[in-house]
């Protein structure tokens, strides 16, 4: 019998609790992929947001208002980046433990 494996999952509950997921560690179910995408959207919007900051900051314009609203998005997204790092590093560190059984 497959070990069961736990996931963070990329989003929460509508508390804000962490959610996780809970499956067997040799099968991909639709929960997983969706959170693989989901993911992989959070890590690009992030890079795009980064192009975004580059360019705002450059300009010596830019006002205060704008300045503190790249700031929240840039807090969101690093908020989703280390939560993907800390997902992706649990599943690493739980696949190079030994199987037990």
């Amino acid at each position: 019998m497959p070990t069961p494996v736990t996931r963070l999952l990329p989003w929460t509950g509508p508390d804000g609790r962490t959610c996780l997921l809970i499956t067997d560690r040799d099968t991909c179910g639709g929960v997983s992929r969706v959170a693989d995408q989901v993911e992989a959207v959070q890590l690009g919007m992030g890079v795009e947001l980064i192009g975004h900051a580059e360019d705002l900051l450059a300009d010596p314009g830019a006002e205060a208002a704008q300045v503190r609203y790249l700031a929240a998005r840039l807090t969101e997204a690093l908020r989703d980046a280390v939560r993907v790092a800390v997902s992706r590093g649990e599943r690493l560190r739980g696949a190079a433990e030994p199987a037990s059984g």
